[in-house]
């Protein structure tokens, strides 16, 4: 056995009892730590210059390459890595078909000054506002990674950014995007304020104008609001409105869906040609 590997065969190991606990939050924000689980989103986070607690691996995963693949990483960089068995690493786990990987690792929230100090010169981040529901929130993540945006905001009373299943949602965008969490509302307006950063917010507004018809070719950010409620009163105030324009039955699009729409025209406008 390598010297940064131990076996664990104890499922009241402190370990074992640690990684069981991330699953609630107040463990999570208690203990600065979360958990990524599964060889893909492994393969992700070791290859992100994220910090690595500990790993927990099954002595079957460790026969797979990309798991030794992994293994190799943490090892370069003296990561401790613990072999349990499957009843014992199914203490741990948060998932219902395991595939025996899981890395514990230290959370990381970008200030919204390090989103300035990018060197961006004319940003696109989105800004989520009461966003509740974890699988709309790693989604969003991962369109927002996927369309070129360059940071994704979330206000206080968003869902937790390091909930197992918005880390899994995410499929490890949430390694490779600045994500500011629970942000408050008006050090976000003063941010934008003095970087002269276009707020924009969706909104079913009679003065909205379509996605579309939009210019997000500047320095701008756009909010999302609560998949019930909507935008919050003070970002709607401070915000020109938008809205995904809808022509059957349906009464509203998902969050995370809508969020995609309009990524994908800041792509459009960005990257793909001029407003038409």
């Amino acid at each position: 056995m390598k010297d940064n590997e131990e076996r664990i065969t104890s499922p009241t190991n402190a370990k074992i009892k640690l990684a069981a606990s991330l699953k609630q939050r107040k463990q999570r924000e208690k203990a600065g730590l979360f958990v990524a689980e599964g060889v893909r989103l492994a393969e992700m986070a070791v290859t992100a210059k994220w910090r690595i607690s500990f790993a927990l691996v099954t002595e079957r995963a460790r026969e797979q390459p990309r798991v030794q693949a992994i293994l190799a990483h943490l090892r370069r960089r003296q990561t401790p890595i613990a072999i349990v068995s499957a009843p014992v690493y199914a203490k741990a786990s948060g998932t219902e078909h395991p595939q025996g990987i899981l890395l514990v690792l230290e959370k990381k929230s970008f200030p919204l000054q390090e989103f300035a100090a990018s060197g961006v010169t004319n940003p696109c981040y989105a800004v989520l506002d009461g966003v509740q529901d974890p699988g709309n929130l790693g989604t969003i993540l991962r369109t927002a990674d996927a369309a070129g945006l360059d940071g994704v905001i979330l206000l206080k009373g968003c869902v937790d950014a390091f909930s197992p299943k918005v880390v899994r949602a995410s499929m490890g965008s949430l390694f490779h995007l600045p994500v500011a969490v629970d942000v408050p509302t008006q050090s976000l307006l003063s941010f934008l304020e003095e970087r002269k950063i276009r707020l924009y917010a969706t909104a079913l507004d009679q003065a909205a104008k379509t996605h579309f018809a939009t210019d997000y070719k500047g320095a701008v950010a756009i909010a999302f609001g609560n998949e019930g409620n909507g935008v919050s009163a003070p970002i709607l105030a401070a915000s020109d409105k938008i809205y995904v324009p809808m022509f059957g039955q349906a009464e509203s699009l998902n969050v995370a869906i809508s969020s995609a729409v309009v990524f994908y025209e800041v792509l459009r406008q960005r990257h793909l040609g001029s407003i038409t």
